[in-house]
């Protein structure tokens, strides 16, 4: 009994080569996403205060929670030290060093301002988040669940926390995957008040189980769940027969949805809904189509998380009105592509790729510069381990696991053999 057990602890460890590769390059992946591609040679400093960065905050050298440090700078001045990741923040400039880290100095970028006025700070750099100022991981809790970031404040919330109504859910598709680009929290989409004179098409929602358009002469909108920030349709997965009046209709029916049916109807309706020909035709309008009804004054105010369909951004109107009132509410950064999460792992992706294939080319570069006689000691040598895991797998027991010892033993029978010659 207790060797049959044995057996399924050691089966349950074993793990084939594609399988370690495959975790590996997964968790390379995920590290370069985070980073966006920074790999932590040099101080972020001298670029100012980047549109979007990993920032960490080091709670040994400021323990207040009012400090934040690039990459490079977390692994080398800070290397040993309590430090919280916090994922990527914007508009951020390097604190390393300066007047809040004492007579600690920068060791890659000693030359820096007392402070950097612009930078901004919350709970997140003392380690908590969220409305229940919990750290994550939480030691308290058994199972960590993941958690949604605000796109304008920048905190973490768990999904328990963000105030849905019981009628509301989290937009996501038949597989659980969610199906938002960007979520707004309670406390923020009262400053985004305006978004509720948009289209629907700005606002996420998941479909039901087999839902499909609708058919029926009598119904003229889509069947599909209701999410917070209002219904709406996606431009992957929720169908639409393209009919000026059923698109007229949901749009209606969205921003109805989501300032409580005040708000816009009537002409302000055929505004939107010129406004969503205007987009989809790929028009640029120098004229603020929404005309007295956007909503700048905050006389329609969300008090409800939202959840931003895909590309939602590019919706935004960019007349003088628009730009002057995101200036006063200080969200310019959501007309900036640049600032979007999407947009720092996209840009991290094609770093990593750029870097994989520079990679490739060294290689190419280096064999390329040997003479012949290393090269066939190169390829001698790749030879000589093929030919001796050939003949280890041939001897070995295919019913037992490969060990650490077995691996040793195959490289110590080559380095016996290479003295031998």
């Amino acid at each position: 009994m207790s060797g049959e057990f044995d057996d399924d602890v050691e089966a349950e460890q074993t793990i084939s080569i594609n399988e370690y590769l495959n975790d590996v390059e997964e968790k390379e992946l995920e590290a370069d996403l985070v980073l966006g591609g920074d790999e932590g040679k040099e101080c972020t400093y001298s670029k100012g205060y980047m549109k979007r960065q990993a920032i960490f905050s080091c709670l040994t050298c400021a323990p207040e929670g009012n400090a934040g440090v690039c990459t490079a700078c977390s692994l080398t001045c800070h290397d040993g030290h309590e430090i919280v990741e916090l994922w990527t923040k914007r508009n951020f400039r390097c604190d390393c060093g300066n007047s809040k880290f004492g007579e600690f100095f920068c060791k890659l970028f000693p030359s820096k301002d007392v402070e950097n006025a612009e930078n901004s700070y919350n709970h997140n750099f003392k380690g908590v988040y969220c409305t229940c100022n919990r750290p994550y991981p939480d030691p308290d809790v058994e199972e960590q669940v993941e958690m949604i970031q605000c796109c304008i404040c920048e905190d973490w919330f768990h999904e328990e926390h963000i105030g849905l109504e019981p009628s509301d859910e989290i937009p996501r598709d038949d597989e659980g995957e969610p199906v938002y680009e960007d979520f707004i929290c309670k406390a923020c989409s009262a400053v985004c008040s305006f978004l509720s004179t948009y289209p629907q098409t700005i606002w996420a929602a998941g479909l039901r189980r087999n839902a499909g358009c609708n058919t029926n002469k009598d119904k003229d909108v889509l069947e599909e769940i209701p999410s917070a920030g209002g219904s709406g349709k996606l431009e992957n997965g929720i169908c639409s027969n393209g009919s000026p009046r059923e698109d007229n209709a949901i749009a209606n029916t969205s921003a109805e949805s989501v300032t409580g049916g005040k708000g816009v109807t009537g002409e302000s309706s055929k505004k939107i809904f010129d406004l969503v020909q205007c987009m989809n035709d790929g028009g640029v309008h120098t004229a603020c189509l929404f005309g007295d009804n956007i909503v700048a004054d905050g006389s329609i105010s969300l008090t409800k998380p939202l959840f931003l369909s895909k590309n939602w951004r590019a919706t935004l109107c960019r007349c003088k009105k628009c730009l002057s009132m995101y200036e006063q509410k200080r969200v310019s950064y959501l007309i900036d592509e640049e600032d979007s999460i999407a947009e720092y792992e996209r840009t991290a992706k094609q770093k990593r790729e750029e870097k994989l294939q520079q990679q490739e080319g060294a290689e190419l570069t280096f064999l390329n510069k040997l003479g012949h006689v290393e090269k066939m000691e190169i390829l001698n040598g790749i030879a000589d381990m093929k030919d001796e895991f050939h003949n280890f797998l041939q001897s070995f027991d295919p019913s037992k696991a490969i060990t650490s010892d077995d691996v040793h033993q195959i490289f110590e029978n080559l380095a016996k053999k290479r003295r031998r010659e």
